[in-house]
């Protein structure tokens, strides 16, 4: 089962709009996520986010990039950037993101 969690052992249940670009060379790329009115947000505090954990069946990959947005004082969004410095990472990320959205529904669209 693929899963996203800020806070270990907290699954988020909101999808995330997941956007991707390849560099140049096709060697490293960039995802970024974001998750409007995640139920991390919902806690008392926000001090449990540790980062951006993608768990799968072959591991986990991490990001420490995570930010909040902020509507009115109030956090309303998160958004996490993981970056891929290889093409190993690059096709991890990917089997990932395939198992994620087989289970969620998410969709690949491609922008020319």
């Amino acid at each position: 089962m693929a899963k996203i969690q800020f806070s270990r052992g907290v699954d988020e249940e909101v999808v995330p709009d997941v956007r991707l670009t390849r560099g140049r060379s096709g060697e490293t790329g960039t995802a970024t996520f974001v998750f409007e009115n995640p139920k991390i947000l919902d806690q008392a505090s926000t001090d449990d986010i540790t980062g951006m954990y993608l768990i799968d069946e072959e591991g986990e990959i991490i990001t420490r990039e995570v930010k909040a947005k902020f509507v009115n004082g109030r956090p309303e969004a998160l958004e996490a950037v993981y970056l891929m410095k290889s093409p190993e990472e690059w096709d991890r990320f990917l089997r990932f993101m395939q198992r994620y959205g087989d289970e969620n529904g998410l969709g690949l669209s491609k922008n020319e």
